[in-house]
């Protein structure tokens, strides 16, 4: 049987019962005929038990498809709902047989109980079978909307490369049905393969419904790039698929356990394009088989646009070869020529012709000469150009492995306009051009890299001039609202013959200080060659001179911030902290205060968790806690001193108890406390830190030594006077020390000035001052029975007073006494219940249902969450958000917001994730509604704030930071829904401040490229700018980069 055929089967069974249930019908007058007709209903469900065992080990490898497994879930639970119906109508029977009684005196007292089960299994088998049918019109209607709805998957072109015939034929072939599923695009090195292929794909055929996405490979994603090591080969090709399942949505980021292993990710694409109809654009392919492992995934409508200079990938039979020959681009190469040089045609010289023919029509070719003419008239210097073109074309190097023999005269000639493009430019920018060829440009480089290595050939001032040049000649590309470059394959491979020279320029005949400056960015930038050579240098230089190891400890701090993302983030982190985490103990007990000023810099923005409990062990020995004490006593700089403290306060929470004492003996309060006041705002986020670990690890200790120095006084004072996010963190850090040690009895926290407080504020911390806390509840148990009574009752009046009554009780439920009696009591089963309600006339009883489970998880916490996970709360309460009910809307959002914040927020958070609640309320952000939008987008900002690095990473995945885009746009460019989003962020007790840096510069450069040319462009910009600049200057680093 085929999957697709399972409902259809499960049907026809269902309505033959429908059948049977009528006989049964019928039997229950005449008694003596019923047990048959239950026997036959018997063998129905067994049947369908049956049938579903088999459905799921035959299609056990299918049972990932949503649809397929909702179905068999929905079967199961009709077949849960009958047997204990049929076992009951069973009972019936024989009861009814036991007393010997009359039909119709059985029916006078019991009210024909046989026949109200017969109702209720006919209305079961029905029910099932009309949520088949809407099931299938309804994914109907979804289908067709789905249809008319652009893709999120997109490609866009390059600009001056204009359309050719060649597109339209591409086009016209992926948009036939019974077509290949592969269309190679072949043909000589800068030809404009790559340039075709995405014209194609930046307005694909509407067959393919989920978009278009291109995945590169180049070079390195090669077996001769690995020296013909097919396990290093295989990893990369695993990398590269990794990346492909984060850009399709199918993983939210980077799976590094997973990314070395090529078979799971190949089982991991065939699951991830499942049902998909995705044109994928597989570029500058060098091996066939990263084509078969595409080509082979089954049950997909996804198609492969192929481009590749390896006559190997050619012999791809179950292929269609699509070449793009010298005739093809003749057609545009002026085209080309004209948008780099900058000319009109009637300014362009008549020798214009033959420097077309000279580059053989090659877009690549065209344009670096064009860039190296532009806005250059005069004919005598084309006439030159075209000279010197074929004399670097003679002497340029060859590459360094051919494709295949036949490119060999078309590689020299793009590499002679490359040599003439450099000969063209001014020596500081041929020779930063040079210099990084020891990247890999496997990946676009962030702009501190290039300017890192810039700072070992000139001064800092002229960069921005010098990289200017490179750009202008098309050697590199910079995009256009990230600070990132990347060059064409072409210069990469040009560059493969310069790696030596590299080396030679950056390793070997720099200053020893020039080189420690560039060598963490070669580790984490750097070709593999250069990588081995850079981590040595590293290491070496941090056991070496004094002087090297501040300046690589710098670079290393500057070239991990650098990180596009959180995945790219933990990478370096990982290269990093393995170098320096065996050093650390050594640094600190022998190095100068300089030294240990910047290692605390560096432990800071490297090391997590597990890094510290392997390697602060050491630390404890050396008398590093005594030292650092002291460093920080006679320091007078903010930076060093917090550094120093987070320092300590890790050293207290991953050492042993002695080390604890140790530090809270010596670590200098007093100056913590004035690092807290109003004037010290950059430093708050440190010392947050610092003092969450030192309660972490000394406890109520800690606290009282916390309060001898008024530290809670600074602390509510930030809450009358402070940002919004010092006032988050002062309130979660003051929680801790009165959940720890209670308020001191002549502490600053009192009735009189928690008035003066804002009211979110109040709410937290009105717990720890309340003079009638220890008052015992007086309602008898008796009466709350009455009250539980009078919820489940069905008069409307009666429900909602008994719920007024109630609130008194339930504002108690952190008393164990009361919390178990609500516990044990069916009044959380009854809100969950009219929640549910449907009716307009419910929805004051559903908005008190809501403000009863918000008051319940305040005052009682995780006990009473895990109840209403239990029973599906929240997915009801998210489903009140989308309401057409302002109220019901609001009521749901309180509820929601509160239950997160509470003691067992985390568990909602994990339900929210679990379920797919992140996803549907995203999806919300952009409804036509504003008070959805509003209250969505509400929830949406609380879940950054408590969210871990995997949650933030999802919404990412989601277009989160795009859709609040369009909201912005809409709403005036305020950019106020930004920045409270860049807040939550600053918020996330998960994140270190240096990841907390990290994803906030990746939600600017979201924004930039959401907003490019958009009016409100440059005011939401400065908003955004401003605000992250405000909230990171405590975490941003004090260190200046080396400079010549």
């Amino acid at each position: 049987m085929d999957a697709l055929q399972v409902i259809a089967s499960a049907t026809q069974i269902v309505s033959s019962m429908v059948g049977a249930v009528a006989a049964l019908e019928q039997a229950s007058r005449n008694l003596d005929e019923a047990p048959k007709r239950i026997q036959s209903l018997e063998e129905f469900v067994s049947e369908l038990e049956n049938l579903t065992r088999r459905i799921k080990q035959k299609h056990a490898y299918k049972l990932h498809n949503y649809q397929l497994d909702r179905q068999i879930q929905s079967l199961n639970a009709l077949i849960e709902r009958l047997h204990p119906k049929l076992g009951k109508a069973r009972r019936i029977l024989s009861k009814s047989k036991v007393k010997n009684l009359a039909k119709v005196v059985w029916s006078s007292m019991a009210g024909d109980p046989l026949g109200k089960v017969v109702n209720s299994i006919r209305d079961d088998l029905n029910w099932w079978l009309e949520s088949q049918r809407l099931v299938h019109n309804v994914e109907k209607a979804i289908e067709s909307t789905a249809r008319a709805v652009s893709a999120q998957l997109k490609i866009k072109t390059e600009q001056g490369y204009p359309t050719s015939g060649k597109c339209s034929y591409v086009w016209n072939l992926l948009e036939q049905e019974n077509f290949q599923r592969v269309i190679l695009i072949v043909g000589l090195s800068g030809i404009g393969k790559s340039c075709l292929a995405r014209q194609v794909a930046s307005n694909p055929p509407e067959r393919f419904v989920d978009g278009a996405v291109e995945l590169g490979f180049g070079q390195w994603c090669s077996r001769s790039a690995c020296n013909g090591s097919k396990a290093e080969y295989q990893k990369r090709l695993a990398r590269k698929i990794c990346k492909f399942l984060v850009q399709i949505g199918f993983w939210k980021k980077i799976k590094d356990e997973y990314s070395g292993d090529l078979e799971y990710m190949c089982c991991s694409l065939q699951e991830a394009l499942y049902g998909k109809s995705i044109l994928v654009i597989l570029d500058d392919v060098w091996e066939q088989d990263i084509v078969e492992r595409f080509a082979k995934l089954y049950d997909n409508d996804c198609k492969y646009v192929v481009t590749t200079r390896n006559e190997a990938v050619y012999e791809i039979t179950e292929a269609e070869k699509v070449e793009l020959s010298k005739d093809d681009i003749r057609e545009f190469s002026k085209a080309v020529l004209l948008y780099h040089s900058l000319l009109s045609e009637e300014e362009l010289p008549g020798v214009a012709d033959s420097l077309l023919e000279r580059c053989g029509h090659h877009p690549l070719t065209v344009a670096v000469m064009g860039k190296a003419l532009r806005k250059e008239t005069r004919a005598e210097k084309w006439e030159k150009a075209i000279t010197n073109l074929s004399t670097f074309a003679t002497c340029a190097p060859g590459p360094v492995s051919y494709v295949n023999e036949k490119e060999a005269e078309n590689t020299l000639t793009i590499f002679g306009s490359f040599e003439f493009s450099l000969d063209a430019m001014p020596g500081d920018s041929r020779e930063l051009f040079i210099a990084l060829a020891a990247l890999s440009w496997a990946e676009p480089v962030p702009e501190a890299c290039v300017e890192a290595i810039w700072s070992v050939l000139g001064q800092e001032s002229l960069f921005p001039l010098i990289v200017c040049k490179l750009v202008e000649g098309s050697l590199l590309m910079k995009t256009e609202t990230d600070p990132l470059y990347s060059v064409h394959d072409m210069v990469v491979l040009y560059l493969d013959n310069k790696t030596n020279d590299s080396v030679k320029i950056l390793l070997k005949e720099s200053r020893p200080e020039e080189t420690a400056n560039i060598c963490p960015w070669l580790l984490i930038f750097g070709k593999e060659v250069v990588k081995t050579v850079s981590e040595q240098r590293i290491v070496n230089f941090l056991s070496a001179d004094e002087k090297q190891a501040i300046i690589t400890l710098k670079a290393i701090i500057q070239a991990l911030m650098a990180s596009k993302s959180i995945s790219e983030f933990e990478a370096s982190r990982a290269s990093f902290s393995s170098i320096l985490g065996p050093k650390i103990a050594d640094m600190i007990s022998n190095g100068s205060e300089s030294l240990i000023a910047v290692s605390a810099e560096a432990i800071t923005n490297i090391f997590s968790k597990s890094d510290y409990c392997d390697y602060f062990p050491s630390l404890e020995a050396t008398g590093a806690v005594s030292k650092l004490a002291s460093i920080v006593e006679n320091c007078d700089n903010p930076m060093i001193q917090t550094n120093i403290l987070i320092v300590l306060g890790k050293l207290a929470e991953f050492g042993s108890m002695e080390t604890v004492d140790e530090v809270l003996q010596r670590i200098p309060f007093n100056q913590m406390a004035d690092l807290l006041s109003p004037n010290a705002e950059e430093w708050y986020e440190s010392m947050f830190t610092v003092l969450l670990s030192l309660t972490k690890a000394g406890k109520l200790k800690a606290v009282e030594r916390m309060f001898a120095f008024e530290i809670d006084k600074n602390l509510l004072r930030l809450l009358e006077i402070g940002s919004e996010v010092a006032q988050h963190h002062a309130i979660v850090t003051l929680k801790t020390f009165y959940e720890l040690g209670g308020p001191p009895p002549n502490g600053h926290l009192r009735l009189t000035n928690l008035d003066l407080l804002p009211w979110q504020v109040r709410l937290r911390l009105e717990t720890f001052v309340l003079s009638d806390k220890s008052v015992s509840f007086s309602a008898k148990p008796q009466s709350f029975e009455d009250l539980i009574h009078k919820v489940v009752d069905n008069d409307n009046e009666q429900v909602v007073e008994a719920m007024q009554d109630l609130i008194p009780i339930i504002e108690r439920a952190g008393e164990p006494r009361i919390k178990d009696m609500i516990l044990k009591s069916p009044l959380i089963k009854r809100l969950a219940e009219l929640l549910q309600q449907g009716r307009p006339e419910d929805n004051s009883m559903k908005s008190q249902s809501a403000f009863l489970l918000m008051k319940l998880a305040c005052s009682g916490g995780e006990p009473f969450i895990k109840k209403f996970l239990e029973y599906d709360i929240i997915p009801e309460l998210v489903k009140m958000m989308q309401n057409s009910n302002t109220e019901l809307q609001d009521a749901a959002y309180a509820a929601l917001h509160q239950m997160l914040f509470c003691s067992g927020g985390v568990l909602i958070l994990n339900r929210f994730l679990q379920m797919g609640l992140v996803e549907r309320i995203t999806q919300s952000v952009e409804s036509k509604s504003k008070k959805t939008r509003e209250v969505n987008m509400n929830c949406l900002l609380d879940i950054v704030e408590l969210g871990n690095k995997a949650c933030l990473e999802r919404m990412f995945s989601l277009q989160v930071v795009e859709k609040v885009v369009k909201l912005e746009k809409s709403g005036g460019g305020s950019g106020n829904i930004l920045v409270g989003f860049l807040k939550g962020i600053d918020k996330c007790k998960h994140l270190s401040a240096a990841e907390r840096r990290v994803m906030k510069q990746q939600v600017i450069r979201k924004v930039r490229a959401a907003m490019k040319g958009h009016k409100f462009e440059s005011q939401i910009l400065v908003v955004l700018d401003g605000s992250a600049s405000d909230s990171s200057k405590s975490g941003s680093s004090g260190s200046n980069k080396h400079r010549k």
